[in-house]
Order: C-alpha cells, then sequence, then structure tokens
C-alpha cells in the first residue's frame, strides 16, 4: 500500500515529534488561527499553519505530507511574532516540508521546492550565491523556451539595472565567493553528518 493510500496513522504525532523540526511544538497549538490571518499568503493555503497541526494531531499523515500548504510559507515570522503561546510555527512548517520531500510524498509539481533546491545547490557550492547563475536556473526551470520567454519578459527590468549601475555584467559572470572554501565545506559536510546521525535508529 502506498503511503498516500494511507488515510490514517495513529502514530503520527509522534513520528512528527520525532522526525520534523521542532515537530515537538505541534500539540501545544490551541486552534486561534492567528497565524493564518497573519499571513500574507493565507487566502491562498489549502491548510494554514493550525490546521495543518490539528490534521497531524488527528493522524492524517497522508494528507498532511501530501500537502503543497507547508511549501507556501515565506519565512516572513509574522506568525511567530503574533503566536500567543510563541510557536516556532516558520521553523515547524519548513520541517514538515523537509520530511516530506525526503518521504518521496511532495506534490511532484512544486515550484517553491524546487527553486529551494536550485537555491541550496547554488549557494554551497562557493558559500555564495551566483546571481545570474540562479536566475538562469529559475529562467529555464520549466524548459528552454519558457526560459527564453521569461527572459525576454523581463529585458526591461535588466536594461533598468545596467542603466542605474546597480547590474554589472563581469561581477554577474565571476560570482562572488567566500575566503575560507575548505572551511564553508568542512562545514556542511559535518552538517550532513549530525543530520545523517539525527534520522539513525537508536540501538
Amino acid at each position: 500500500m502506498s503511503e498516500l493510500n494511507i488515510k490514517y496513522h495513529n502514530d503520527f504525532l509522534k513520528e512528527v515529534e520525532e522526525n520534523v523540526e521542532e515537530g515537538k511544538w505541534v500539540k501545544m497549538c490551541m486552534q486561534c488561527g492567528v497565524c493564518a490571518g497573519s499571513c500574507p499568503l493565507g487566502p491562498h493555503w489549502a491548510h494554514p499553519p493550525q490546521e495543518l497541526f490539528m490534521m497531524v494531531r488527528a493522524g492524517k499523515r497522508a494528507e498532511v505530507l501530501g500537502s503543497d500548504s507547508m511549501w507556501m510559507c515565506t519565512s516572513c515570522y509574522n506568525c511567530v511574532v503574533r503566536c500567543p503561546r510563541k510557536l516556532p510555527i516558520t521553523q515547524i512548517m519548513h520541517g514538515l516540508a523537509t520530511y516530506s520531500n525526503q518521504l518521496g510524498l511532495t506534490p511532484k509539481i512544486q515550484p517553491t521546492r524546487d527553486f529551494s533546491i536550485l537555491f541550496w545547490k547554488n549557494c554551497t557550492r562557493t558559500g555564495r550565491v551566483n546571481e545570474l547563475k540562479l536566475t538562469l536556473g529559475l529562467y529555464f526551470m520549466d524548459g528552454f523556451m519558457a526560459g527564453i520567454k521569461k527572459g525576454w519578459a523581463m529585458r526591461g527590468i535588466g536594461l533598468g539595472l545596467v542603466k542605474a549601475g546597480r547590474l554589472n555584467a563581469f561581477e554577474l559572470l565571476k560570482g562572488h565567493v567566500c575566503k575560507d572554501q575548505k572551511g564553508i565545506r568542512a562545514m556542511l559536510n559535518k552538517a550532513a553528518e549530525i543530520e545523517q546521525r539525527r534520522k539513525r535508529p537508536a540501538v
């Protein structure tokens, strides 16, 4: 039976507490809805945060992990600032998204996830984001012709940036890099090692 065909999973709250960043706080949500009302994308959520948290507590594993709602979070932290219980809602939403992605349950068409992966790969190569490569990757994410069309549509903005001296072609091609490349790689490798150790079941 596939993961998405499992309607209810009574141990789902425990699973979230053990595998999702800050997941232990889910049970503390009092369903006031302030998070949904504070979110700039509130009207566009299929399931606002407090609804997702209730679904977790109700054991609706497939519905939660197969949802695209947690990918809507833009990390503005309005919900965290206004939450009466000061729950780390942003971290939980990103944690649910990460966990869903690890299990392969994220919806196939998910632009936010695709951009997140693109951004992460870009910035971890040198420790700094290469704006040109990131922009090109974003434009051509949906194919060559789609990239050409997006680039052409944005030509006015690009020319405006060049005229204002905010866009330097040489700097874009060269990109910015951090000095201690070895240190960055060691830090990322250590973080990956800790993450793998955390996932490993206790003996």
